[in-house]
């Protein structure tokens, strides 16, 4: 059952039977023969066939959150006992909104002090991205924003706060401020993430807030691309406060704080809302409540609202 629940599992994340059946190490009629056993089982048709994959019947629907839920729990099993014999063990996959990609070693690099014997994957993703691959068992945790969209079903722990700065040329045109207000920022020309980031979206929700009209002159979907682009002293950028700090500046950029309003958005660990965790989610949760007590920005967890 469960290897029938996992090929489940694969054609959802893969919406497409041979890339299914590769993900699964098995052939395509292998996986088709396993799906068509559990539509047997079940009583019902799971999956919308043609020549190719159409999607899943309301009854398939219900049938993945419960493959997820049962794969999930088995998964957490067999670590859970893999634990008890060899201590944290195993592979863990993190998702991460770019803007908090520099901060991460901050996370990792402790808990593999602690648990030299996993090891990690770290990915790059949008905030949308992260719960949909939560969801489907791709990734065991998420680091994104806590306070603006909502985040679905799991378990949360605040780690940082993330104010906002123009990083700008110290000879352009607002190079020699100590604050800017948003509708400032409004009149330079900026390179942004891509609308698909919620960055972005939380840039220009700001910018238009403020009376200013958003018109990046580059857009990319790489903090990396931005920062090389800031650092020739030709492009302006809005940063979080704490990317340009790790990055480094040339003491031709400014980092400039963003006032009226000054907004800040919590930045933190999401996992699955499964009891118990796995042990190593359930280490990396305390290794990120240990690091929100390093950085001092956020309450103690039994003061958050």
């Amino acid at each position: 059952m469960l290897d029938k629940l996992d090929f489940l599992l694969a054609l959802a994340q893969e919406r497409h039977f041979g890339r299914a059946a590769e993900s699964c190490g098995v052939t395509q009629p292998t996986l088709s023969a396993g799906i068509k056993q559990l539509e047997d089982t079940l009583g019902v048709r799971l999956v919308e066939r043609g020549s190719r994959f159409h999607g899943f019947s309301p009854e398939g629907d219900r049938a993945l959150e419960w493959a997820r839920r049962i794969v999930g729990d088995a998964r957490a099993m067999r670590q859970d006992i893999e634990a008890l014999k060899r201590g944290v063990v195993g592979h863990l996959r993190i998702a991460v909104i770019p803007t908090a990609l520099p901060m991460i070693a901050q996370l990792t690099t402790p808990f593999r002090a602690r648990h030299p014997d996993v090891r990690f994957t770290i990915l790059s993703r949008t905030s949308l991205e992260i719960g949909t691959e939560l969801d489907n068992l791709e990734v065991d945790a998420g680091v994104t924003y806590l306070d603006n969209e909502p985040l679905g079903r799991v378990s949360v722990v605040p780690i940082w706060r993330e104010g906002y700065r123009l990083i700008t040329a110290a000879d352009g045109e607002l190079g020699d401020r100590q604050t800017v207000t948003w509708r400032e920022v409004g009149r330079v020309p900026l390179c942004l993430l891509t609308p698909d980031m919620q960055n972005r979206r939380i840039v220009e929700g700001l910018l238009r807030e403020a009376g200013a009209a958003p018109a990046p002159t580059l857009e990319s979907n790489s903090t990396v691309t931005l920062f090389t682009h800031v650092r020739t002293g030709a492009w302006a950028s809005v940063m979080p406060q704490s990317f340009a700090e790790i990055m480094g500046l040339p003491s031709n950029i400014r980092s400039i704080p963003i006032v009226d309003p000054e907004v800040v958005h919590t930045v933190g660990l999401v996992a699955p809302h499964r009891e118990p965790m796995t042990p190593a989610t359930k280490a990396l949760v305390s290794e990120a409540k240990a690091l929100a007590g390093r950085l001092g920005q956020i309450k103690p967890a039994k003061e958050i609202a």
